[in-house]
């Protein structure tokens, strides 16, 4: 079935539990229309005066998600971790009801290629993506670090002593690092844009951009 243009700010998840549940309050927060729906009556009615709608269904019961306006919606989430056989389904039946964006929760890297294939757009990992995080965060030379495709990473960092009293342009950490510096934060200041202009000083964190090992190396400078 085609996928529908549609505009909407409405959204369904499917399954309640920690992953569900704290997406949708989020959305919710975010001024978001959230239906959730879960299969046991007792998650549904703890949530049920905080979501816009909340139902229980089972979510592999096709006629169960039209009878509730699934296919109208322009974007879902399954959030079912535990039950792959009924993550899988969901995910399926969501694609060929024609909903647009269809983000799915795996569990591990062959569930996330199988919601691939079955109609997921979007896949998290969120206990290996988490993992990841925490491992880089732990050793201290990075403050956040973010991911995203094709190898690429945003880390906040410390400053190293070699860029204190240079200007970006005078540091050249693209020519020696392969990074860029995208913003910068002094002590008791917001962030703020930074230019080859922008002089780094003791005590400032930056934002770098680059190849993950690149922007990895960087940060071990500290």
């Amino acid at each position: 079935m085609a996928r529908r243009t549609t505009t909407s700010n409405r959204i369904a998840v499917l399954g309640l539990g920690r992953f569900g549940s704290s997406l949708a309050l989020e959305l919710i927060r975010q001024e978001w229309e959230v239906i959730g729906i879960d299969v046991t009556a007792s998650v549904v009615q703890s949530y049920a005066d905080q979501l816009s709608h909340a139902a229980v269904a089972n979510t592999t019961d096709e006629q169960a998600l039209r009878q509730l306006g699934i296919p109208d919606f322009a974007h879902a989430v399954v959030g079912i971790g535990t039950d792959l056989e009924a993550s899988i389904l969901t995910t399926s039946l969501l694609a060929d009801m024609g909903v647009n964006n269809i983000w799915a929760k795996a569990v591990n890297r062959q569930h996330a290629r199988i919601l691939q294939r079955v109609g997921a757009n979007h896949v998290v990992l969120p206990e290996h993506e988490m993992g990841e995080r925490v491992a880089h965060l732990v050793t201290g030379h990075i403050l956040n670090y973010i991911r995203f495709e094709d190898d690429y990473a945003i880390v906040k960092t410390r400053a190293p002593e070699e860029t204190f009293d240079k200007t970006l342009a005078d540091s050249a950490l693209r020519r020696k690092y392969g990074v860029t510096v995208v913003s910068i934060k002094r002590p008791g200041e917001d962030f703020t844009y930074a230019t080859a202009d922008t002089t780094v000083y003791a005590g400032d964190i930056l934002v770098v951009a680059g190849k993950t090992r690149q922007v990895e190396a960087f940060a071990n400078l500290n």
